[in-house]
């Protein structure tokens, strides 16, 4: 005998697929807006969300399926706050994560884990084929960081970037 109905069947099955559709990098994830609080903005080593009205420059960086960013490279000013836009030329997901070496590579360990893990950080975009993404960031720290694609995979087939903040 089955033990669940071909109703409740039908319901848990729905549920799984609605979760799958509300994973990483969604459509209203990609929509939501985003506004600056400056009470709420948190200092990381490589810096912290930036406002948006002390952009001094906009930096596209286009995101394949080559698993490359162009540039890989990119070079701020210490104070500076840029935008950085995401460009996907490809036909799969990608995203911009902003962090040290160290922090990225156990954040795409945690996604191997947890490929439909949600979060939402000023630090990161998801952008879906054909779509462009941005983050407000000011690197308020000098060092060598990076910018990586943490989608499982992604990263591993070396989609990360270098930033140099002088």
């Amino acid at each position: 005998m089955n033990r669940f109905p071909l109703s409740t069947a039908l319901v848990l099955a729905l549920a799984a697929a609605a979760g799958a559709a509300f994973a990483h990098g969604n459509e209203e994830h990609a929509k939501k807006p985003k506004t600056y609080d400056a009470a709420k903005v948190a200092d990381t080593p490589f810096g912290r969300e930036g406002d948006p009205r002390q952009v001094t420059r906009t930096i596209q960086v286009d995101m394949a399926d080559t698993m490359r960013f162009t540039p890989a490279s990119i070079a701020v000013k210490r104070g500076e706050t840029v935008r950085l836009v995401a460009r996907n030329k490809g036909q799969v997901l990608h995203e911009l994560v902003l962090g040290t070496p160290d922090e990225l590579k156990q954040h795409a360990e945690l996604m191997k884990k947890f490929p439909e893990m949600e979060h939402e950080e000023p630090h990161m975009v998801h952008v879906k084929p054909g779509r462009r993404g941005e983050i407000v960031w000011q690197f308020t720290q000098p060092g060598e960081f990076q910018f990586a694609c943490l989608i499982p995979g992604h990263f591993e087939a070396g989609m990360v970037g270098k930033v140099s903040v002088k």
